[in-house]
């Protein structure tokens, strides 16, 4: 902030004295004799270092001498000099000012500094007069000059937040353009629950899994999204992690209160936004509910939930597998039970029942995960045999295989982490066919033996171009086998198989 200067001469040094307590920053300069120079002083803050930067007039008061500034004293004292246009700044102390002239000083204080003081000796040489004069300048007034921050303290960061309960979606942003200290994060959570009325009540459960996430260094916006019950529900939208959830909220017990986003109180006011919170759904939630996952091993994991928004009581459940199996769980109000697992081959149809009724949604068939492993097949060659191989990776179900080369065929069921290999006589077919029929795969492999087979193919004949046919099975996601003893590329397709030549 530049502070206003005033040069004061001794006729107006009452007024002078006024106007110092009027604008709280003045240089002064008090005169000792006919001879004198005038100091006058204002101010401003380098936002880049944090330091008061004074900029210091000295008059002379001799329109026809040139004076010669012997001695120069500051406080606080820290060095004081001229600048010069394309030079080095040279000392204020030793500087001359022309004949009813003046020169500017630049003085750099800590930001903090109330007031500082300018003390001059100066001669002039025709006759000798000399005269020590002063000036200063009050800073109480201004704010403490601090350096312009290059990043927020995590406690202290401003945000701004959107929220849309009924869609289950919020987004946290950091306000302004600096980015938080250091390594300094700030966790933010959007959790769903199960609620007895669309407006608040209790008791109520945490439905699916809360999305959390952070902001800190470059990472200055975050969306979270969480699942919503098909049923009466509240939906929070809060400061902190995953470890600031509440999992039951029952009567009496704790409550988010300040610490959702757009609250009133600290620290859910730091953020800027709708309110954070969300109460409604149009449906009564079901007491037992279940859901389904089904393993790559043929097994299905079955969760059991009572929420108990209707009833205290426990729930008695009942699995079925269609292939025999039977499983009663008890779960009480407001739990849930995972333990659950109905065995590949007990599975089938599965049904949960509560008195002998299936549930909502309580019906399920095993469904292969899309992320379960495919089995690999490989070949190896000579000119006497082709061996073809499959390995059914661990944690699956066992897979049948059909293996055809020419008019002879083989049918092997692969275990899971085992393999199988079925080696036929050379012959003049060109190419061999593996069907795995559980998963809807076919893979062709083209037969080129290692060496040379007498200048010809099985059978003394140069063997032909591969030929590609339709399939029986549809199309899928493959796997590709090279076994470099062999030579055989394999290409696995669903649908329509491809063959390649190695």
């Amino acid at each position: 902030m530049i502070r206003p200067k005033l040069s004061l001469r001794r006729p107006l040094a009452i007024l002078g004295a006024a106007l110092i307590g009027l604008t709280g920053a003045v240089a002064v300069a008090g005169p000792a004799s006919a001879h004198h120079t005038t100091i006058t002083a204002v101010a401003d803050c380098d936002r880049l270092t944090g330091e008061r930067v004074i900029t210091w007039k000295v008059e002379n008061s001799e329109r026809n001498k040139e004076v010669t500034l012997k001695k120069v004293t500051a406080d606080p004292s820290t060095e004081v000099t001229v600048p010069v246009k394309g030079s080095k700044a040279v000392p204020l102390q030793g500087s001359v000012i022309p004949k009813g002239g003046s020169v500017l000083a630049v003085q750099r204080v800590p930001g903090d500094t109330k007031s500082a003081k300018l003390t001059v000796f100066g001669k002039w040489k025709q006759n000798g007069q000399e005269a020590t004069n002063d000036g200063s300048i009050n800073l109480a007034a201004d704010s403490s000059c601090a350096p312009t921050p290059k990043c927020v303290d995590v406690n202290k960061a401003k945000y701004s937040h959107t929220f849309d309960g009924p869609k289950g979606t919020a987004t946290v942003k950091l306000d302004g353009d600096l980015p938080l200290c250091g390594e300094g994060k700030q966790w933010f959570t959007l959790v769903s629950y199960f609620a007895p009325r669309p407006q608040f009540a209790t008791p109520q459960y945490v439905y699916g899994t809360p999305d959390s996430n952070w902001i800190g260094g470059t990472q200055t916006e975050i969306t979270l999204n969480v699942e919503i019950p098909d049923c009466h529900t509240q939906v929070d939208l809060i400061w902190g992690g995953k470890d600031e959830v509440i999992d039951e909220l029952v009567e009496g017990g704790k409550r988010y209160d300040n610490k959702k986003l757009g609250s009133p109180g600290a620290p859910g006011n730091r953020s800027k936004g709708p309110q954070g919170w969300y109460n409604g759904g149009n449906k009564s939630c079901t007491t037992p509910a279940s859901t389904f996952a089904s393993n790559c091993d043929g097994s299905v994991a079955v969760s059991l939930s009572n929420d108990g928004k209707i009833s205290k009581y426990a729930v008695e459940f009942e699995v079925k597998g269609e292939n025999g199996f039977t499983k009663k769980v008890s779960v009480p109000a407001g739990k849930a039970d995972t333990s659950v697992v109905v065995p590949a081959a007990d599975a089938g149809k599965i049904e949960v029942l509560v008195d002998g009724k299936v549930v909502e949604n309580g019906t399920y068939k095993w469904e292969r995960p899309e992320d379960c492993p495919l089995p690999v097949v490989t070949t190896k060659a000579d000119c006497k045999d082709f061996a073809l191989t499959v390995t059914n990776p661990e944690g699956g179900l066992p897979v049948k295989a059909t293996f055809t080369y020419g008019d002879k065929n083989e049918t092997r069921t692969v275990a899971a982490g085992k393999s199988e290999t079925v080696t036929f006589k050379a012959s003049k077919a060109e190419s061999a066919l593996v069907s795995l029929p559980d998963l809807d795969l076919e893979m062709e492999a083209v037969y080129t033996p290692e060496g040379n087979c007498g200048g010809g193919g099985a059978g003394g004949e140069e063997p032909g171009l591969p030929v590609t046919g339709a399939a029986a099975g549809g199309i899928a996601a493959g796997a590709i086998a090279l076994l470099i003893a062999g030579a055989v590329l394999f290409v696995i397709a669903r649908r329509r198989r491809v063959t390649f030549t190695a």
